[in-house]
């Protein structure tokens, strides 16, 4: 993660997470982090059920153009992105990670802007993971922000961040049944180039 309001954002939650998977929806204190309180949203992910903004900061709908609360968060990237993002929404929701996504978004006119989204993993009413903490901040300064509404992004690069280096034993323990979407992230490596980012998993012949 490269921006300021990302780094804030995550070291609160740390902190108040401990050595547990993630910590609870009641124990997180918005005056611990005001300075960026405005960048922030809550995303409902209960399970079978679609992921969709619950609350979003001033400065988010104001920077974006759009109104977050209510929409489904994958709508906030093209199409052809959404399908890849099953896979990494099940490591936050099942297995306690933290997202980190940087999208390019484009107004009508052809103007363009990076922002750096987080996604941190709550347990709200069970012992399961059904809120995410977030926050999205521009990457660069863009006077422009604001005065025209952005459109839905491409995704430029995502990581997938073990606050413990590997899945939390917990999640571990929770997941009864296999998913086609659950992969083993700790015996990959990430490799980039200018628009895509691969995990590759090494073997084989």
């Amino acid at each position: 993660m490269q921006n300021t309001t990302s780094q804030i954002l995550y070291k609160y939650w740390n902190e108040i997470r401990g050595s547990r998977m993630a910590p609870r929806r009641f124990e997180i204190e918005p005056a611990r982090f005001a300075a960026i309180l405005a960048e922030t949203f809550v995303v409902e992910c209960e399970r079978g059920e679609e992921h969709r903004f619950r609350l979003a900061g001033t400065r988010v709908a104001e920077k974006l153009g759009i109104e977050l609360r209510g929409r489904a968060f994958v709508d906030l990237f093209d199409a052809s992105e959404r399908a890849d993002l099953k896979s990494f929404l099940y490591s936050i929701t099942e297995q306690g990670a933290v997202g980190v996504i940087t999208t390019e978004m484009a107004t009508a006119s052809g103007r363009t802007a990076r922002f750096e989204l987080i996604l941190l993993p709550l347990i709200h009413t069970e012992e399961c993971i059904t809120r995410l903490l977030g926050a999205i901040s521009p990457r660069a300064h863009e006077p422009w922000l604001g005065i025209e509404p952005v459109r839905s992004g491409r995704i430029v690069t995502r990581e997938i961040i073990w606050p413990d280096g590997r899945p939390h034993a917990v999640a571990e323990r929770m997941t009864s049944t296999p998913s086609p979407f659950k992969y083993d992230f700790s015996r990959s490596r990430l490799v980039r180039n200018r628009r895509r980012q691969f995990r590759v998993y090494d073997g084989g012949r």
